[in-house]
C-alpha cells in the first residue's frame, strides 16, 4: 500500500516554475515486508512489547513521478 502525499518538489533555480511532480511513500517492515499506513502506526508496531520490530527494521520509499520537464529543462536552442 502506498501513500499518495500532496508534496511540492521544486528542482532547479528558484526561476524555474514548480515541476509538476506525484509522490508515494512506501512504509514497511524490511523483514516481514508488512506494509504500514504511515510512520504513526509503524511507530507503534516498534513500542509494542509483543513484537520484536525494532526502529531499524522499518524502511520508507519513496517514488517521485515527473509528469512534464518542460518548464524544468527549458528551451532547446538552435546551433
Amino acid at each position: 500500500m502506498a501513500i499518495n502525499d500532496d508534496v511540492t518538489v521544486v528542482a532547479g533555480t528558484p526561476s524555474i516554475k514548480k515541476a509538476d511532480v506525484d509522490s508515494k511513500t512506501k512504509i514497511y517492515h524490511a523483514q516481514t515486508g508488512k506494509e504500514y499506513k504511515d510512520d504513526a502506526e509503524a511507530d507503534s508496531d516498534v513500542s509494542d512489547p509483543a513484537t520484536s520490530t525494532k526502529k531499524e527494521d522499518i524502511k520508507k520509499d519513496v517514488t517521485i513521478t515527473v509528469n512534464s520537464v518542460g518548464e524544468m529543462i527549458g528551451k532547446v536552442m538552435d546551433g
